[in-house]
């Protein structure tokens, strides 16, 4: 093989995105909480953009992006030119700035009640956080105060203490716990401690499996206590999958006391340990909200309303304007004048985009707002996109992370859009109806007689809605139904 160096022309078609462009990309795809604090960063960071907060007496049509008192829509057309000395646009911005003196004036500087009504704010928030709840670890180390341990034993307890999971189950052995140097001694101690720590509340936690975990919260002169232990030690994986009879056969008890025992094994606690994890609720403020139109339908607005209207400094401006300002000092205004009109610019542009995607998808949802989630009808982003007439990105970013206040509550935009399939008089059928309807067909069967997934293909079928068993079976596990044989009630005898 040879090798050589030689040069050739070649005409390659590329699509580069502008800065510009990728800006207004990630502004679009901004929830309304993140991009206020996009907007406080760019304060902080470009002194030439300004803001102040609207007024929230106004009504909403008056609501914008900016201020109505601030800049025009020719100050919004600004672009800065490097290569021009850009007299014209500068001569515009200055006049502007005269013809509003008092308006940019005022809003330079908060007054003191601003101060103190935000000050006030942000005391009542803090009063209103909730208090961080007492974790598992911290209760259980708690209780070993109560005994009188030797050092060695309440430092191997803690130790076990801390290598539980979210669920209170010590998932790895004493072995691995200790290691490969472990002695015999160590072993013993280690036994001794997990012992102690399986004698702590809650009643189960140290478990190392679901059958440790519930015999651990049997007690001696409860109800049906043999019979608990029984079915736990030796039965548990035919209660599992409800094969009543053949316990019945083994143990010789009846199907009647199998079944109140079972109804006694309910009751006790298979994840000692999650009541001290809070599952994670985050705080969702809606960009998009809807209002009834009179004659039918619903109009989309946006949660806009406390934004603050972004203008261009007018001392910056004059700064500019200025020829004793040191060239130096010019050029870092005009960069900065041009990423305050790039945001400005793409903060309208997300108001733009938001809106219109939202209308499309309320008027396309407007039977799931009016009758319920059964009446969703299936919808692809594609849709959306061609009706709006830009990108399916774009419809993409558009509703990434936004949520919608309804008259049915708060859902994410997302949510409106499923797929589906087609009934047998050919009309599409979202996937959710689907699961409604799948949910009625095993609520109403013969529990004595329950229908196996074949059967609910073809009960399915009797309603108009042709699917696969596969997908039957793929939904009815997705909704935590249990199979046919789980769900059996067996006669008591």
């Amino acid at each position: 093989m040879r090798l050589s160096f030689s040069q050739d022309l070649r005409q390659v078609q590329k699509q580069i995105l502008a800065p510009r462009m990728i800006q207004s990309m990630e502004i679009l795809q901004l929830p309304i909480l993140a991009l206020q604090e996009r907007i406080e960063q760019e304060m902080e960071e470009n002194p030439v953009l300004e803001m102040t907060q609207e007024d929230p007496d106004l009504p909403d049509e008056s609501v914008d992006v900016e201020s109505p008192d601030a800049p025009t829509d020719e100050e919004r057309e600004l672009v800065i030119d490097e290569t021009k000395n850009n007299e014209e646009d500068f001569e515009r911005l200055l006049n502007l700035d005269e013809e509003w003196p008092d308006h940019f004036e005022e809003r330079t500087r908060p007054s003191r009640a601003e101060l103190e009504e935000a000050g006030q704010r942000k005391q009542d928030a803090m009063a209103n956080m909730t208090a961080r709840p007492q974790s598992l670890e911290d209760y259980l180390h708690d209780q070993l105060g109560w005994f009188d341990l030797a050092p060695a034993l309440r430092a191997m307890a803690d130790r076990i203490i801390y290598n539980l999971d979210s669920n209170g189950y010590l998932q790895s052995s004493i072995e691995d716990l200790l290691g490969v140097d472990a002695t015999e001694e160590d072993l013993a101690l280690a036994r001794q401690a997990l012992a102690l720590v399986q004698k702590l509340d809650p009643s189960g936690v140290g478990a190392r499996d679901l059958r440790e975990c519930l015999l651990l919260q049997l007690v001696p002169g409860m109800e049906h206590y043999e019979q608990l232990k029984t079915l736990i030690s030796d039965h548990l994986e035919d209660l599992e999958h409800n094969r009543l009879p053949q316990i019945s056969k083994k143990t010789g008890y009846s199907i009647e006391l199998i079944q109140t025992v079972v109804e006694e094994l309910r009751k006790l606690n298979p994840k000692p340990g999650a009541d001290f994890h809070e599952a994670y609720v985050p705080n969702v403020t809606p960009d998009v909200f809807i209002d009834p139109v009179d004659g039918g339908g619903y109009q989309v607005r946006l949660e806009d309303g406390q934004m603050p209207s972004l203008f261009i400094s007018p001392q910056y401006r004059r700064l500019l304007m200025d020829k004793n300002t040191p060239e130096e000092t010019r050029e870092y205004i005009k960069r900065k004048l041009n990423a305050a009109q790039w945001l400005i610019d793409s903060i309208h542009q997300r108001r733009s985009t938001l809106t219109k995607v939202a209308q499309a998808i309320v008027d396309h949802q407007q039977k799931f707002l009016d009758e319920g989630p059964e009446a969703i009808e299936p919808l692809k982003m594609q849709q959306i996109a061609d009706k709006v007439g830009v990108h399916v990105t774009t419809v993409s970013r558009a509703v990434d992370d936004k949520w919608l206040q309804t008259p049915r509550g708060i859902f994410p935009l997302r949510r409106f859009f499923v797929g589906g399939t087609v009934s047998a008089d050919g009309e599409e059928v979202a996937w959710d109806t689907v699961r409604i309807k799948l949910r009625e067909i095993v609520d109403a069967e013969d529990k004595k007689n329950p229908l196996s997934d074949d059967r609910l293909v073809e009960e399915l079928a009797k309603q108009g809605v042709t699917v696969a068993r596969r997908t039957v079976t793929k939904y009815r596990k997705a909704m935590k139904i249990p199979s046919s044989r789980q769900r059996r009630e067996w006669d008591k005898k």
